[in-house]
């Protein structure tokens, strides 16, 4: 590759690198909320997963990804992915009080 190339890949890989960072911090601010979410749960008798919430969701985020471009499979995708992991925080919630991480674990 070229010089002018290889300058224009590093440009796009700083941009990739800085929208996985911006990615990162909103995952960690939606679990933020979920983990709330979950404690209210909890403290109320509710069940730690609510299947017409995440039906709702599911069509919701395919139109957003339809008008995004982005293949609305995909979104149903990751978001089957990161519910499942929010009932996973919410069953720790109500069995123990807490969410362990990998870290805390």
């Amino acid at each position: 590759m070229d010089d002018a190339a290889l300058a224009q890949l590093a440009a796009l890989r700083r941009s990739i690198d800085n929208i996985d960072a911006a990615l990162i911090h909103l995952l960690a601010e939606r679990f933020t909320r979920t983990q709330a979410v979950g404690r209210l749960k909890a403290a109320s008798g509710m069940p730690p997963s609510d299947p017409e919430r995440e039906r709702q969701q599911i069509a919701r985020l395919r139109a957003l990804a339809i008008d995004a471009q982005l293949d609305p499979a995909f979104a149903e995708k990751w978001f089957n992915f990161v519910v499942a992991e929010v009932i996973h925080h919410h069953e720790q919630i109500a069995t123990t009080g807490t969410v362990q991480t990998a870290d805390s674990a």
